[in-house]
């Protein structure tokens, strides 16, 4: 058995965190002394290497508690998708070794490109094939087009920041091809259109708020559930990008008469400051 101190010496953990690590369930210690002090036996040690792993990759603790409790992965598989996760990351430091390489050679651009071509355009059209087509027919309209929707797209995840973005998300998941598994396998159609009927629900509710505050809790309570909704169908970790954007979408000339005409004159700016409240942030600043 080792106490905190000894556990804190061996792998650089402070104290202090080890004790939260205690209090919220994530590491608890085998047993405790005659007076009351933590200790830990090496099956203990085990699981706190586990969740160091894990945090290497900027893991909230929620989940690392959520996946190190799931009685479906055993000590074998946590390892395996660790593996995995690592070996992506370093797959990615050896991409950006050879970038640096490059510019000593003379080349001064910094590649961060992470997908190919084609692997965008498969993207874009696993993305379409299950959107609702409400959601796909404002998005058509905003860029007059499929095809200049798909441009736009293609030439938006190219950027660096973007890229930079997708290297981090292919992390988590373990390597590109698990990311474009998942990409490429959204939900199905008949999954889709019930979130679509929950979707046009909300913005009807949305829509009867009219004559509150954006800032108040009834219409902030209903954007949270908006944003719940849109993260669960795009199968996304934070929406808040997504609903900015969709906010932006509103603000369209077309899609901003066909929003009105629907649920009333001035409603597809109520949307927009309902959602800017709800993120404080005002989508002219992305612009």
């Amino acid at each position: 058995m080792k106490t905190v101190k000894e556990i804190s010496n061996i792998t650089g953990i402070s104290v202090r965190t080890l004790h939260y690590y205690d209090e919220i369930g994530l590491l608890k210690p085998t047993d405790k002394s005659d007076a009351g002090y933590r200790l830990y036996d090496d099956k203990a040690l085990e699981q706190l290497q586990q969740i160091l792993f894990f945090r290497e990759f900027d893991i909230p603790l929620k989940e690392i508690k959520a996946v190190m409790e799931n009685p479906a992965l055993d000590r074998n598989h946590i390892l395996r998708m660790q593996r995995k996760m690592l070996t992506a990351k370093i797959e990615r430091m050896e991409h950006l070794v050879a970038s640096i390489d490059n510019i000593l050679k003379g080349d001064n651009k910094m590649d961060f490109a992470i997908f190919n071509k084609t692997e965008m355009e498969e993207m874009f059209q696993a993305m379409i094939y299950n959107m609702p087509e409400e959601i796909k027919k404002i998005a058509i309209d905003e860029f007059g087009g499929l095809k200049q929707w798909q441009e736009h797209y293609i030439k938006a995840i190219s950027s660096e920041d973007m890229q930079k973005r997708y290297q981090k998300m292919v992390e988590w998941f373990g390597g590109k091809d698990e990311y474009l598994v998942t990409v490429k396998n959204p939900i199905s159609k008949e999954v889709a259109k019930s979130y679509q009927k929950r979707i046009d629900a909300i913005l009807e509710k949305l829509a009867s708020k009219r004559e509150y505050s954006t800032d108040s809790f009834e219409v902030k309570e209903i954007i949270g559930e908006y944003a719940f909704v849109m993260k669960q169908l795009c199968q996304i970790k934070d929406e808040k990008e997504m609903m900015l954007s969709l906010a932006q979408t509103y603000s369209n000339e077309q899609v901003r008469a066909n929003i009105d005409d629907k649920y009333g004159d001035g409603m597809a700016q109520f949307f927009i400051q309902a959602i800017e409240t709800f993120y404080k942030t005002s989508i002219s600043s992305l612009v």
